[in-house]
């Protein structure tokens, strides 16, 4: 039997959200020399989300960009010997800035590591940073995020769904157990 608990809700998300953009903001004193870049796919609509704020905030348009890491994944054959790749599109340098990678939830630490990888093929960041809108522990690899919506103690059996507006239709994230 499966149970889905529905442990943040729109306006949870959203007051996160609004959260984390006002910690990047204070950590950097501002808004220059930043870009954010979303992880496919949920980060993406998480970083539009993040960059909608800062505007507000700070009254700084940042560069934003998305980040297909199929290819760079340590498990990809696994899921699939023919992987659905899709677009990534950097429009700017990462050269010399301060890169903020966003995705939805931060689990083992391998997606973080493929998007490291992915992102040094494209340039040389002088820093990069990781945003997430949960942590739900359980890591693999020695990496951690910089800016935290929500800790979500789980087991290491359960799922941790982020459903968004723009993919799903409505703004929750459940914890799912079998």
């Amino acid at each position: 039997m499966t149970t889905e608990l529905v442990v943040l809700k729109t306006t949870d998300i959203d007051r996160l959200l609004t959260r984390v953009a006002q910690e990047i903001v204070d950590r950097h004193r501002g808004a220059e020399n930043l870009l954010l870049i979303g992880i496919r796919t949920g980060g993406v609509f998480l970083a539009d989300r993040i960059k909608a704020k800062i505007l507000s905030i700070e009254g700084a348009d940042i560069p934003r960009g998305d980040l297909d890491i199929t290819l760079y994944r340590d498990d990809w054959t696994r899921i699939s010997h023919q992987p659905i790749v899709q677009k990534t599109e950097l429009p700017f340098s990462l050269d010399g800035k301060q890169v903020i990678l966003v995705d939805d939830v931060l689990f083992t630490g391998r997606t973080v590591r493929a998007a490291m990888d992915a992102l040094i093929d494209f340039g040389r960041p002088d820093r990069i940073e990781l945003a997430v809108l949960v942590d739900r522990g359980h890591r693999e690899l020695p990496i951690e995020a910089n800016y935290v919506g929500k800790y979500i103690e789980t087991i290491h059996d359960t799922m941790v769904n982020v459903y968004l507006k723009e993919n799903a239709g409505r703004d929750e994230v459940a914890v799912t157990a079998t």
